[in-house]
This record gives structure tokens, C-alpha cells and sequence, in this order.
């Protein structure tokens, strides 16, 4: 019995062995990624970074990072076409236009894995979102908004596109944080997201509405617009300016105190986490994308911290 034992024992252990052995050896899978903009802004040099730094990390990924040069939806279908016939494994991508690219995200869906970054398509068949809480976000920015106009005010919104859902749900954030205040929303100023027109929008509200009281620009380029328009009218200090994302000239702008303040995005964050867990997922990890939803915090940004901030931004790009 004793020998049965041990015979039993050492076959055990042999066993053990081959599997640990085995498990050990699994190659790694090398997969081919790709993370695609919605426009051209600087923003996005910070989630190309972090995709950079992701699949440096990994070491067995390829992110091909592509920038839309004019913010079109039909330009973003072109890529994405492009990236499914090369056979890339995954795709993230900042949607456009949710409400009329929804059946094509749902194609691309089923060819190959699909997430949306910064600008969701949430009833498409993508399997995560990776990205800011823009409701929240937007209700940071109307506290902003409330905090500069103590005895409230007329005020406008300014965006690339008023569909797009990072920009329904910002506005509707800061519709939900001026609820029951004396500030009023005139309206919502669209430029396709072009900054020579996002400057023409801002100067045209100055002249048509003298007595505003702020200006609110929703996407990154539309703070330096507003900036721009509110100097050329000699009326810095006079308009207030509040703004989203980290474009030099708004940090600038709220270094000098011609910007109140801005709620800033961690686009770092967004490649760097959409590369890292499509990663995961398609290594077999499929619980890695939760509920569908990963929300990257914001933060606010004044006069009293953007030194430290601009300091911050100008390490992640290696300046």
C-alpha cells in the first residue's frame, strides 16, 4: 500500500509539473490595435501617448493611432473600414455622430472588437466605454459657471457638434447645476468643429448679445476661440470664460485671469486604458470592460493650480 502510495504521489507530482510547464510556455497572443479621433485638436496627443505608453508596456501590441482631419463622421467610416480590412483585432474610437453611425459601429462590431473613447455610441454594440462622465464634468463646469456670476447672468454654449454625446451630456450637466440659479442659457453655437468659425460664433454672440455675461465652450479648441474673440472685442474681464480640456492657450488664458477656469479631461488615461484592457479582453480576460462603462475622473482647473498643471502635462509629453 505504502509503495501504491507513493507510485500515486510521484505521478502526481510529474503531472504538476508538465502542466506548470505548459502553462509557462503559452506564447503571449501579439495583437494589432487601433484608436481613432473624432478631430484634429491637440488633445489628442495625450491619448496617443498613452496608447504609446500601454503598448510599451505590453510589448505585445501594435496601436495604430489615427487622427480625423475633418471631424467628419464620413472620414471616421473610411478609417474604420480601413482598420477592419488590415485585420485589426480592436478598435477604439471617439464617435463622431452616435444617433446616425450607430448600424455601421454595429458592423464593425461584428467584424472585429470595438470600444468607444471620450465620445460614446451607447446604443451601439461597442463592448465598453472608456472615458470621461460627462453629465458630471458638465455639472462641474455649471458650478464654475455659478461661482463667476454670483448675480447671474445671460450666458452661451459653443461646440463642435450638439449631438455628439459628450456634448449633449456636458450641456446637459450644466443645465442640471444652473437649475433654480439666475443664469440663463440663450443657446447652443455649432462649428463643425472649426476654430476659425468656433471664433466667428463667439464674436457674433458678443455683438448680437452685449449684456452676455459668459461664454462656455464645450470642446477643447472652443476655450482659445473664445479667448480670441472676447480679446479682439476689448472685453477681457468684462465676459467671463469657462471652458473644457487643456489647450495652451486656455491654460494661458486662466494663468492670466482671462479664463476662470476649465474641467480637464485625462485623454493620457483614455489610450492608455483603452489599449491596455482591449489587451485583456482579447487575451481572454472577457470580464475586464464591467458594466460597460469605466469613467476616467476629471479635474478642475484655476488660477491657483495651473502652473502645477501645466508642469504635469509637459512631463506626460516628454517635454
Amino acid at each position: 500500500m505504502k509503495k501504491i502510495q507513493l507510485l500515486l504521489s510521484a505521478l502526481l507530482l510529474a503531472a504538476l509539473v508538465t502542466v506548470g510547464v505548459k502553462s509557462e510556455s503559452q506564447p503571449v497572443k501579439h495583437f494589432k490595435l487601433a484608436f481613432v479621433s473624432n478631430n484634429a485638436a491637440n488633445f489628442w496627443s495625450f491619448a496617443r501617448a498613452g496608447c504609446n505608453s500601454a503598448a510599451k508596456q505590453l510589448g505585445n501590441v501594435d496601436v495604430d493611432f489615427r487622427i480625423t482631419s475633418s471631424g467628419g463622421s464620413a472620414e471616421q467610416r473610411t478609417i474604420l473600414d480601413d482598420l477592419v480590412a488590415r485585420g485589426t483585432d480592436g478598435i477604439a474610437v471617439s464617435v463622431d455622430d452616435p444617433d446616425n453611425q450607430t448600424a455601421f459601429l454595429n458592423r464593425v462590431a461584428g467584424q472585429t472588437l470595438l470600444i468607444c473613447a471620450d465620445s460614446d455610441a451607447s446604443a451601439s454594440k461597442r463592448a465598453c466605454y472608456i472615458g470621461t462622465d460627462n453629465e458630471a464634468a458638465g455639472e462641474k463646469a455649471g458650478e464654475m459657471i455659478k461661482e463667476c456670476l454670483p448675480n447671474g447672468g445671460k450666458i452661451m454654449l459653443f461646440v463642435g457638434h450638439s449631438d455628439a454625446q459628450n456634448a449633449v451630456e456636458r450641456a446637459g450637466g450644466i443645465k442640471k447645476a444652473l437649475a433654480g440659479s439666475n443664469i440663463q442659457i440663450i443657446d447652443i453655437r455649432t462649428d463643425d468643429t472649426d476654430p476659425v468659425r468656433a471664433q466667428e460664433n463667439a464674436s457674433d454672440t458678443l455683438v448680437k448679445y452685449p449684456d452676455i455675461a459668459c461664454l462656455v465652450g464645450l470642446w477643447n479648441y472652443n476655450g482659445p476661440a473664445i479667448l480670441n474673440a472676447v480679446r479682439a472685442a476689448g472685453k477681457i474681464g468684462q465676459v467671463k470664460i469657462v471652458c473644457f480640456d487643456d489647450e495652451q492657450d486656455t491654460l494661458s488664458g486662466i494663468a492670466s485671469g482671462a479664463i476662470y477656469g476649465t474641467v480637464v479631461q485625462n485623454p493620457f488615461e483614455f489610450g492608455k486604458q483603452a489599449v491596455t484592457l482591449m489587451d485583456e479582453y482579447l487575451q481572454g480576460k472577457t470580464d475586464v470592460f464591467g458594466n460597460g462603462k469605466i469613467f476616467i475622473p476629471t479635474r478642475e482647473i484655476k488660477k491657483d493650480n495651473a502652473a502645477a498643471y501645466q508642469a504635469e502635462q509637459k512631463q506626460i509629453l516628454g517635454q
